[in-house]
C-alpha cells in the first residue's frame, strides 16, 4: 500500500477513561477480528490487565479502513497505557506515530495525566483528535468537558467527536478523523533505511521479538542489519504485522508497524527507543527520542523459602526479557537472606512485578520498604548514588545528601482544597501554586520528595477526595535535605531488612510506628525483649516484647512465703541470664506482615 494511505496513532488518556473499550470498537468496525473471536479487553492479554482493568504493556494492531469514497486506508493502532507509571510506555509509543485520539471521559472531564499525555503528544508534534467519551452516562456532562478542551488544552472544542466506545456512538466519525486529520507517515523520504524500536518481547522459541515502527526504506527476511546505539549486528529471520496477533509479511515498508525476529536471543540486548539500519547502507543520523530508561524506585525482593533462590532468579530473568524498564542484581541481607536488589518505574509497576513473579511462576516472596536514588557528597569530595540504605556512609563522613523531588500537577474538587494541602505540607512538599478549572474543581502544582509519594500517597489523595482526586508528576531537581539512616534494633542487633533513610523530622514517628508493629508481631519468648528504633547512635523508639511466663510457683504449696521468694528470684536470674546469651528467632512472616502492611 502507498505511504499516502498509512496511518499511524495512539489512543492516549487517563486511567479507566476507556481506551480499551474504544480499541475493542474499532477492531470491530474494521472487520480486523470477527465477531465470533472477539472477546473484552481484546488487546489487553495480562490476567492481570483484565482484573485491574488497566493497560500494562502497548498492544500494536494494524486494521484495513475502507473509507464511504472508496478509498482503503492502513491504520496502525498503538494502544497504551494510562497510569504515571507507565508515561515512559505511552512516550515510546508516541514516538512511532503521527496523530493521537485523546480520549475524556464525559462524566468526569479533563484529568491531570489526560493534560499530561497531552504534553506529550503535543512535544512529539502529534495531531491531536479530542474524542469525548461515555457521552450516554446519565452523570455526562458535555458542556464542562468541551470548556475544560479549550481551557486546559487549548484544543478547539468544534474538534471534538462526540462517543460512547460501549455503546459504539460515535465509532465511523473517529475512524474517517483518523483518515481525514492525521498526516501520512513522516520521514519516508530519508534516502537509508531507518526503523524504530519501540517496545520488545521474549518468546521461548524464537528469542527476542522486536516491536517497531518503519520511517524509511524497508527490511525483509536475510537483511544483515545494525543497531544504531552500540554497532551491535543482526540477521533478520522473519518480519510481519499484528493483526492483532503476528501475521508474516514479506516485508516491512516505510509507515509499518509490525515486528522483526534476529538472531537475537535476549532481550537485554535490544535497546527500546534504538534505529536499526541496513548493514550495507547505514543511515548516517539515529531517530531522535532515543534515551535509556531508568529505574526511579527500588526494593529488595527475597523468596520466603531460601530454596527456592534458583528458582526466582529464573523468574525474574524470564520477567526482565518481557519488561525493558525492570531491573535486578544479586544482594544478601542478614535476616532475610540471598535475594535480589530491583528497581521499577513507579510503585504500581513494583507491585504488578511481584504479583507477576508470585502467579506467573508460583514463588512466594518479600519485598523491603520502597526506596529512591540518594546523592551523598562526600567531605572528601566524591559524590555516590544510594539506592539502599545499607550502602548510606557512615554520617561523619557525609557532607550533604540530595534526594529527587518531583512536580505533581494534582486535580481535586474544590471543597477538599484544606485537606490535600495538608497532606501536600504532611509529606514535606511545598504547594507552587493554585488554578481554578471550573466551578467544581481546581489545580494545585506541589513540589514534593519522590520519597514521600511511593507508599500512600496516591491512597490518601483518593480517600480525601472521595475518588475524584488524580495526580501526574514529572521528575524535578535533587535537593539537599536532612537525611538520616534509621536502623531497626532487635534485642540491640540490627535486623537490616527494616532500615530506611527517613528525614530526621519523621523518624521518631516513623520509628515509633514500626517498633510498634514489630512488638505485636514477634512471638514472646523466654525474656522480654527491647525493639528499638536507632538514628545514628541515638535510640529515637523503643518498645518492649513481652517475656513469656511461666508459673514457678504452681508446685510450691503450703509452708513459709520466703520459699517462693526464693523460686522467683531463681527465675529472675534465669531470665537475666537468658537476655545476654538467647537468640530472638524472628519468623519469616513478621517481614511479610510488618514490610506489606507499611
Amino acid at each position: 500500500m502507498e505511504t499516502d494511505y498509512k496511518r499511524n496513532f495512539s489512543i492516549i488518556a487517563h486511567v479507566d477513561h476507556g481506551k480499551t473499550t474504544l480499541s475493542d470498537r474499532l477492531l470491530e468496525s474494521t472487520a480486523t477480528v470477527t465477531e465470533r473471536v472477539l472477546t473484552e479487553q481484546h488487546l489487553d492479554s495480562m490476567d492481570l490487565e483484565r482484573e485491574r482493568g488497566i493497560t500494562i504493556k502497548s498492544h500494536p494492531v494494524t486494521m484495513n479502513y475502507k473509507a464511504k469514497d472508496g478509498q482503503l486506508y492502513q491504520f496502525n493502532l498503538m494502544d497504551t497505557p494510562g497510569h504515571v507509571d507507565f508515561s515512559y510506555e505511552v512516550s515510546r509509543s508516541l514516538a512511532a506515530c503521527e496523530g493521537a485520539l485523546l480520549l475524556i471521559d464525559a462524566a468526569q472531564g479533563v484529568e491531570a495525566q489526560t493534560v499530561a499525555n497531552a504534553n506529550l503528544a503535543v512535544e512529539q508534534d502529534l495531531v491531536i483528535i479530542p474524542v469525548i467519551n461515555k457521552i450516554d452516562l446519565p452523570s455526562a456532562i458535555l458542556d464542562l468537558c468541551l470548556k475544560q478542551l479549550e481551557d486546559l488544552i487549548a484544543i478547539p472544542s468544534e474538534e471534538a467527536i462526540l462517543a460512547s466506545a460501549k455503546n459504539g456512538i460515535g465509532i465511523e466519525e473517529i475512524l474517517s478523523a483518523i483518515a481525514d486529520r492525521i498526516p501520512p507517515p513522516r520521514w519516508t523520504d530519508y534516502p537509508a533505511t531507518r526503523v524504530g524500536i519501540f517496545d520488545s518481547v521474549y518468546d521461548a522459541y524464537r528469542g527476542a521479538i522486536i516491536y517497531a515502527r518503519a520511517f524509511s526504506g524497508s527490511l525483509k527476511r536475510g537483511d544483515n542489519v545494525v543497531m544504531m546505539s552500540d554497532n551491535t549486528r543482526a540477521e533478520i529471520k522473519e518480519v510481519g504485522v499484528f493483526t492483532p496477533s503476528m501475521q508474516k509479511t514479506e516485508a516491512l515498508e516505510a509507515g509499518d508497524v509490525g515486528y522483526i525476529v534476529c538472531n537475537i536471543k535476549n532481550v537485554s540486548d535490544i535497546k527500546i527507543g534504538d534505529t536499526i539500519t541496513l548493514a550495507m547502507s547505514q543511515a548516517g543520523e539515529m531517530l531522535p527520542g532515543y534515551q535509556e530508561v531508568r529505574p526511579l524506585v527500588f526494593s529488595g525482593i527475597y523468596p520466603v523459602e531460601t530454596s527456592d533462590f534458583e528458582k526466582l532468579k529464573a523468574s525474574m530473568g524470564k520477567l526482565q526479557l518481557n519488561d525493558a524498564a525492570f531491573s535486578f542484581q544479586s544482594e544478601s541481607s542478614t535476616a532475610l537472606g540471598f535475594g535480589f536488589r530491583c528497581g521499577f518505574l513507579g510503585l504500581l509497576h513494583m507491585e504488578i512485578i511481584q504479583e507477576r513473579i508470585r502467579r506467573e511462576y508460583d514463588v512466594e516472596i518479600i519485598s523491603t520498604y520502597p526506596s529512591v536514588i540518594y546523592r551523598v557528597e562526600k567531605a572528601s569530595g566524591e559524590t555516590i548514588e544510594v539506592d539502599n540504605p545499607i550502602n548510606l556512609p557512615d554520617p561523619s563522613a557525609i557532607e550533604r545528601i540530595l534526594e529527587p523531588t518531583i512536580k505533581a500537577t494534582i486535580h481535586v474538587p474544590n471543597d477538599c482544597i484544606g485537606d490535600i494541602l495538608n497532606l501536600v505540607m504532611d509529606k514535606r512538599g511545598i504547594c507552587d501554586h493554585t488554578e481554578t478549572l471550573d466551578d467544581t474543581r481546581l489545580m494545585i502544582v506541589a513540589n514534593l520528595p519522590l520519597n514521600e509519594i511511593l507508599v500512600d500517597f496516591n491512597d490518601r489523595l483518593k480517600s480525601i477526595t472521595r475518588g475524584y482526586g488524580s495526580m501526574d508528576y514529572e521528575l524535578d531537581v535533587y535537593r539537599e535535605s536532612k537525611l538520616v539512616r534509621m536502623d531497626i534494633l532487635v534485642n540491640s542487633d540490627p535486623v537490616d531488612a527494616f532500615s530506611s533513610i527517613v528525614h530526621i523530622d519523621k523518624a521518631r514517628e516513623k520509628g515509633k510506628a514500626l517498633c510498634e508493629k514489630l512488638a505485636d508481631i514477634i512471638p514472646p519468648h523466654l525474656f522480654k525483649i527491647a525493639v528499638q528504633a536507632a538514628v545514628g547512635g541515638n535510640v529515637v523508639a523503643r518498645e518492649n516484647v513481652r517475656a513469656m511466663r511461666k508459673d514457678v510457683t504452681a508446685k510450691c504449696y503450703g509452708g513459709d512465703i520466703t520459699r517462693k521468694r526464693k523460686l522467683l528470684e531463681k527465675q529472675k536470674e534465669g531470665k537475666r541470664k537468658m537476655k545476654n546469651i538467647g537468640n530472638v528467632s524472628i519468623p519469616p512472616d513478621a517481614f511479610i506482615k510488618v514490610l506489606r502492611n507499611d
